[in-house]
């Protein structure tokens, strides 16, 4: 069997320890050498980039959050063993874990270390797919004649470097397809590398379903309603019953619990930028005439946001003179959002200092950084507002889903 001493990049043999290094983190497969997909993770991102900047805190439990009454955005692998988690507010995160050390999100430090990464990958194969600020997707078929080495050890130097020059670590998964690239990258963290061959349908089959990327609660539950609650029940599913039970997407649902994945690796569907801009008929110079507009934008960058599954850390405002010159002002926002009237009151503030009699042909709103999805609003026990803000856009977008989207607005958007 195939083995590899992650580091050294030795070949450490039978034996548990690496005879070139005394290394213990060695790891064995059949297909170790042959496999080429492979999933990068960083391990407690942003806590790991606070650690970094504070070596000090190495072997202390670290919060990333919004303060005593805000809620955790990140946690560090020893908060984690006292039961803190993201998105737990942090008044209960501290009853678990009172000794914590509480760092405030600096996102722009968070976004510099993800280049870093990012370069690191590039160095390795064109075919690398960012999924997110701490996590991507690449294919290194082909790479073995350019490296001098099979995919695994490239890998594995890699791993080394990052932590080497980035100073946080992370977690690979290498394996057939992308699917489970990414639930191996998940089963051994932190600091893992994890490989699952021609075993992926075995290893999936005692499974919740759960553990499927896109499953969530609400189809959990329709699937336990029909006594599925393992994948190894909808692995023994043909095409036709998965069809008749689930609908249409029973069947790619069933592949799925397989291990079957034929997305490819695609570096051009990288989301580098989300935003939403507009061409005036004439010329505006009013800010009550371009709030009108912007509002509009606001919503529909909001739209976008939630559609690719991100959530703005930073407002961007663009505008562009009658004489053609563009100007871009941004902010960083006090927490990431995707609400349309958070956007907005950020993008206004930035556009009264502009409306200083300049007339603008063209108004333009962004989300910049783009952070993941799941951090966009947050609850937040200093905003008690911020759940009722969450349920009513949620409303507004279940009534325009249903009965389109001028079915209900607010009075800034109307011309």
């Amino acid at each position: 069997m195939a083995a590899l001493c992650r580091d050294c990049g030795a070949d450490p043999g039978e034996g548990p320890v690496c005879p070139a290094c005394g290394s213990r983190r060695i790891v064995r497969h059949a297909e170790l050498f042959t496999l080429h997909i492979a999933h990068v993770d960083c391990d407690a991102f942003y806590a790991s980039v606070e650690k970094r900047d504070r070596p000090e805190l190495a072997a202390r439990p670290v919060i990333v959050g919004g303060g005593v009454r805000g809620v955790v955005t990140a946690a560090c692998y020893v908060a984690r063993i006292y039961g803190v988690r993201s998105a737990m507010p942090m008044f209960k995160a501290l009853q678990a874990c009172p000794d914590a050390v509480v760092i405030r999100p600096d996102f722009s430090k968070y976004v510099e270390a993800s280049h870093q990464v990012r370069a690191l990958m590039g160095r390795l194969t064109p075919l690398v797919q960012p999924l997110s600020i701490d996590e991507a997707v690449l294919d290194l078929a082909g790479t073995a004649a350019l490296h001098g080495a099979p995919p695994a050890v490239v890998l594995a130097r890699f791993a080394r470097e990052v932590e080497a020059q980035v100073g946080v670590t992370v977690s690979i998964g290498l394996a057939r397809n992308r699917l489970m690239a990414k639930i191996a990258a998940g089963r051994d963290k932190p600091r893992g590398f994890c490989v699952i061959g021609a075993e992926a349908r075995e290893i999936l089959a005692p499974e919740p379903v759960r553990l499927l990327p896109g499953v969530g609660p609400k189809l959990a539950n329709r699937l336990q309603a029909q006594g599925i609650t393992r994948l190894a029940h909808l692995q023994g599913l043909d095409e036709r019953e998965a069809r008749r039970r689930l609908g249409d997407d029973g069947p790619a649902l069933v592949r799925r619990a397989r291990g079957e994945d034929d997305r490819r690796v695609n570096p051009e569907r990288e989301t580098k930028s989300i935003s939403a801009e507009t061409t005036f008929d004439v010329d505006l110079s009013r800010a009550e005439e371009l709030e009108r507009p912007l509002w509009r934008l606001a919503e529909k960058l909001a739209g976008r946001l939630k559609k690719e599954d991100f959530c703005a850390g930073g407002v961007v405002l663009k505008l562009k003179t009658s004489a053609f010159a563009i100007r871009t002002r941004a902010q960083r926002l006090a927490s990431p959002t995707r609400l349309p009237d958070l956007l907005f009151e950020a993008a206004r503030g930035l556009l009264a200092r502009e409306t200083d009699g300049t007339a603008y042909r063209l108004i333009g709103i962004g989300a910049a950084p783009l952070l993941p999805g799941h951090l966009a609003d947050q609850p937040d026990l200093a905003d008690p507002e911020a759940p009722r803000r969450v349920a009513a856009q949620a409303a507004i977008d279940a009534l325009r889903s249903k009965f389109g989207a001028a079915v209900i607005g607010k009075g800034r958007g109307l011309k």
